[in-house]
This record gives structure tokens, sequence and C-alpha cells, in this order.
């Protein structure tokens, strides 16, 4: 982690107390925190899988709903999704900050509470980064590293019609979480029954050990993480691997939290749901005869849920079926 812009009395201090936090380096991080640059050790054998993203104070969090730890974790998990849908192990991060003025000291020790505790969690080395002034919003970009053997990388363009589509945990969670926020006064006190949907959008769970998995055990076929939605997640696969795809709307696990919130508002809840994003869950592609591989891994998955939601067809386009009728897929979300 180097200086950057940040013209502020202290900031050399606070890299070094960045470092004073950080777990002594692993055997393969030649040189970590403190120089211009990390040097590591590549993975033998493996192939390196490198992902980057930055969450904006008022685009990707509001600071009335998230603490500055929940704004670390996120940050960090965003970016392990990514990794979990190539089918890799994630390895190093890479930290870099855009504070504003009105950032407090205790408020970066906060974010980085966060940050460690995933990365402890995940096993994931913290080797360096930035630190500079924000004119405007806090920035938190995150780049992370990972491995994969050639054989286990998973793509979004590999999937074949007749591939059953699975997804990870619940769908919804996290949207209806941000909602059921934004309607409250006081949005730290969440009633018990849309806590667990807040806590989605507020830290979600990177399924890095699924996604390491399915590409150790070569399980799927095509993999993507969901972070703008369902919906486009299954457009994005059907189009890069040239099919179509058929969703059955009554098997799609949405927590009835997330149904309830919707519904308040008026929404479709199962239009919500697919449409909403920052679920990060995996979506992936599963040939029927590698339902045994699949099989491996759900045993070794921990209990995390996994969800048989549709199919791939070959026939284009994209549709949800319910109550007998079919109908096209919404969009995701949209950034532009």
């Amino acid at each position: 982690m180097k200086p950057g812009l940040l013209n502020l009395p202290g900031e050399r201090d606070l890299i070094a107390q960045i470092r004073a936090r950080v777990p002594a380096n692993p055997s393969w991080l030649t040189v970590g925190i403190g120089d211009d640059a990390a040097v590591v050790h590549p993975e033998r054998g493996a192939l390196e899988i490198l992902t980057t993203d930055a969450l904006i104070e008022e685009i990707h969090f509001d600071r009335r709903f998230s603490s500055p730890a929940d704004i670390g974790w996120k940050a960090l998990a965003v970016n392990l999704s990514d990794v979990a849908a190539m089918g890799g192990t994630p390895r190093l991060a890479l930290l870099s900050l855009g504070l504003p003025a009105s950032m407090e000291s205790h408020e970066i020790d906060s974010l980085l509470d966060g940050f460690l505790a995933l990365a402890a969690e995940a096993r994931v080395a913290l080797a360096g980064g930035n630190i500079t002034r924000s004119p405007g919003p806090l920035i938190v970009d995150v780049t992370v590293t990972g491995f994969a053997r050639p054989r286990h990388v998973l793509t979004r363009s590999g999937a074949r019609a007749g591939d059953d589509l699975y997804v990870t945990g619940e769908i919804g969670a996290a949207s209806a979480g941000l909602r059921w926020l934004q309607r409250r006064s006081d949005a730290r006190r969440d009633e018990a029954a849309f806590a667990a949907c807040a806590a989605r959008h507020r830290r979600p769970e990177p399924r890095v050990r699924i996604g390491a998995l399915l590409g150790r055990n070569r399980a799927a076929s095509a993999c993507m993480d969901l972070s703008d939605g369902l919906a486009d997640g299954v457009r994005q696969i059907a189009e890069a691997s040239g099919v179509g795809a058929r969703l059955d709307a009554a098997a799609i696990p949405i927590p009835e939290a997330a149904r309830t919130v919707f519904a308040l508002e008026g929404t479709d809840p199962v239009i919500s749901a697919v449409a909403g994003g920052d679920d990060y869950e995996l979506l992936f592609a599963v040939p029927r005869r590698w339902r045994g591989r699949l099989a491996t891994v759900l045993r070794q998955g921990r209990g995390v849920p996994v969800t048989r939601i549709g199919e791939l067809t070959r026939e284009p386009g994209v549709w949800l079926a319910r109550d007998g009728a079919t109908e096209p897929l919404p969009g995701g979300f949209v950034h532009f």
C-alpha cells in the first residue's frame, strides 16, 4: 500500500496502522504492504484469475444503512464472488480508498474491520493498495487475484441446450432488504422478520467454496455471479452460450420476507426478485450426465442450498413459466 494524493497529516501513519493490523505475509507473498508494488510467487501449474470492482457511496451503498464495517466486507465480497464464478480460489487482494474529508479515523478502522474479517474467512492476503483524497463520495476499490487449474476454469459460454440451471442460496433478499431499509425512518432497527434481508444487502456471502468445488469437480458447464440479478445472469449465460432458457417461477428460491416487501410496494414478488441485483449468488448450468459430479459438490458444500430453477433450450429467448403460462423474463439491473 503506497501513499496517494491525500495531503493530510497522518497519511503515512494511517498506512502504518493498516500494515500493523494485517497478518504476516504468507510464504508466497514476497513483498507486501509498504513498497510500490506487491511481489508474489505464482501458483504452480495454475492460471491466474484477476478481477476488480469499485464501490461508490450513494451508488453501491448508503452510509445511513451500512456501517463502515459493512462497506469493507461488501467491497471484498463482490470481488470474491467474481473469482468463485470462474471456478477459482481467491488468493490476494489490493485495497484502494478514496476518502472524503468527512471520513473519521474510527470509521476507517471499522471499514478495515469488515474487510479483514472476510479476508480471514476466505484466506485472502491483503497485499497492498492505495490511499487518496476523494472530493466527494467515499470510494472503496478492490482488486482480487485467484487461481484455478487450466481445466477447472468456468466461463459463461460453455453451456448447451438441455443443461439444467441451478442457483445457490436465495434470490431477491438483498434487493428487498435495501427497499425495506429505505422505507424505515430508523434503518438500523430492522424488524426481526426482515433482518435477514437487510443483512444480505449489507454483507453478501460470496459462495467461494461452492465456486471452487464446481471448478475442481468439473460439475458445471457455465457459471456467473448474480451481481445484477437472476434475470440478467440467465440472459448473459444464454447469449454467451448461444442457447435459450426457461425458468420455473415456482422453483425460484425467494424468501417469504422478500415476497412481503415486494407485495407491500405493490410489485410482483417474482418479477421484483429476479430483476433485483446485489444477490451475489452463483448461477450455473449442469449437463444432466454430470449430476453425479454436482452431488459431490453438494456433499462438500457445507450446507449451502442449491436449487434447480430451469433449463437451457434450443429455442432462442429467455422465458419464465408460471401458472401454466409463459412470459418473457424481465431485464436485470442496468448501470447506465
